[in-house]
């Protein structure tokens, strides 16, 4: 189902107004080219749901990709630097390897390692 022209859809610190071709995080305008925020779009409309590469080039571009094309893959990272400039703490893209990318506004965890005195 794609997200209602009206919809404003929300994500932690995310906020995307399809209907008017914005995003913002943490208060901020993201600069998202039109092939990012397709992407971002058909993700945040299906939250918690894995979308494979052909199903979101088709919702957020509105094309079949071709065989070995990788152009999804492209601009996921494209679209996860930009998210991480602008809202460190945060994931909202999670890769599922082998079946595709999942949207999902998670605080990151960073690794703590304690030290074991000998």
């Amino acid at each position: 189902m794609e997200a209602a022209l009206s919809e404003v859809l929300v994500g932690g610190p995310l906020e995307i107004r399809p209907h008017e071709h914005a995003a913002t995080l943490n208060g901020r305008a993201l600069r998202l080219t039109r092939h990012e925020f397709g992407l971002l779009i058909a993700l945040a409309s299906r939250p918690g749901a894995v979308l494979g590469r052909q199903e979101l080039a088709e919702q957020a571009w509105g094309r079949p990709l071709r065989t070995h094309d990788r152009s999804v893959d492209v601009y996921v990272r494209r679209l996860r630097q930009k998210l991480a400039g602008e809202g460190p703490g945060w994931a909202f893209i999670h890769t599922h390897f082998a079946f595709g990318y999942r949207f999902n506004a998670e605080r990151s965890q960073p690794f703590h390692i304690q030290s074991t005195s000998r």
